[in-house]
């Protein structure tokens, strides 16, 4: 399951610098608006230590993380949803993205320009909010106008359908509200929004507040956070606090060298893990093992997924030949050490079509194709 994570935010927030704390890697980071004139695109593994105890075990030829793309756009600026900046034209390398990481400067600075000549989290925010809701107007309007006479004319069924979901978001969008708040939409319906349309308000959204090193381990005395932190709350969105500084540097250390940073810091873990954490947690995920001699390798997948469904993460055959799967729980091995010892206790169950796939499970899927 390949997920995917859009980074926005305002010229000068510090996209530049998450984007090359998340994937190691160095693009442009400047002082200036609209540095990124390009999408940059970059794949960080999902570290887990469960699967580090596996690799120790059976010392596997590849020892394989889930990841999570990033997507880092060029800053957004207020009237980018009517051409302003640069921003507006890359909004579509987002649009497949499974969720937004908003970006939002909770600090001050001299020496780093605000473009909008003041540091105000909420006003940033929701200058955000309204570019994306603006675009996705675009994107709705330009639809209707495209099924309207189908709908009106021919009394097309499965048209009359999206044009009423359609009507719905228009006016939620006209006001500003994202398509993710609206609350007359019924669970088909959302399904269908999501499956078929890729709206950018539909998605659900980490606001990330970029504090300085110092208020990392004081959150609590740091009042930009704490009203970004509220913000989340009243739209059930997740918050993540991080510095991204910070993470620049610590992404730049060996691993024997991050805890002792951590501990300078007084944080327990980076705030990258955090994030990815938390991203999981938004997206509904877990995770599943496949192990042995040649490879240990973790995949997400979707909570209430079935046995057949995680296996046709791994290929779409096995999903389509399903028979059975061997199942054992993570737990369970770290108290029977060995594959071998599991069987001899019965712990290693047989299970069918029907079986929901838990967090820690491992799989061994047979198939017949």
């Amino acid at each position: 399951m390949g997920l995917k994570a859009g980074i926005v935010g305002l010229p000068n927030v510090g996209k530049s610098t998450l984007f090359n704390a998340i994937t190691n890697s160095h693009v442009e980071a400047a002082n200036y608006p609209f540095a990124t004139i390009k999408p940059n695109a970059g794949i960080v593994a999902v570290k887990d230590k469960r699967l580090d105890f596996f690799a120790s075990v059976f010392n596997p030829l590849r020892k394989i993380y889930s990841t999570i793309e990033f997507f880092d756009i060029a800053g957004l600026v207020k009237g980018a949803s009517k051409g302003e900046g640069l921003g507006n034209q890359f909004l579509a390398h987002i649009r497949e993205c499974d969720t937004i990481v908003h970006l939002v400067r909770c600090f001050d600075s001299k020496d780093i320009i605000h473009v909008e000549e003041s540091v105000d989290p909420i006003r940033d925010i929701e200058i955000i909010n309204l570019e994306l809701a603006m675009s996705d107007l675009e994107q709705c309007q330009n639809r209707i106008a495209k099924i309207e006479n189908k709908a009106r004319v021919s009394k097309d069924k499965e048209a009359i359908y999206e044009l009423n979901i359609l009507n719905i978001c228009k006016e939620n969008l006209e006001k500003g509200t994202p398509i993710r708040l609206i609350k007359n939409l019924s669970d088909d319906e959302r399904k269908f929004l999501k499956v078929n349309l890729h709206f950018l308000t539909d998605k659900p959204v980490i606001y990330v507040a970029n504090v300085l090193d110092t208020d990392y381990g004081n959150l609590e005395n740091c009042q930009y956070y704490l009203k970004v932190k509220e913000y989340a709350s009243n739209e059930n969105s997740e918050v993540c606090p991080i510095s991204c500084e910070i993470e620049y540097e610590i992404s730049q250390l060996e691993e024997n060298e991050k805890q002792d940073y951590f501990n300078m810091l007084g944080i327990s873990e980076s705030g990258l893990d955090n994030l990815i954490r938390k991203t999981y947690k938004l997206l509904n995920l877990s995770t599943f093992f496949t192990v042995g001699k040649d490879e240990c390798r973790a995949w997400a997948f979707r909570n209430g997924m079935t046995a057949p469904e995680c296996a046709g993460i791994i290929h779409t055959d096995f999903q389509k030949g399903f028979i059975r799967a061997e199942v054992y729980s993570y737990e369970d091995f770290v108290e029977y050490k060995s594959e071998a010892n599991l069987r001899q206790a019965g712990k290693i169950r047989i299970e069918g079509k029907d079986y929901i796939a838990k967090d820690g499970d491992v799989f061994f899927f047979r198939f017949n194709v």
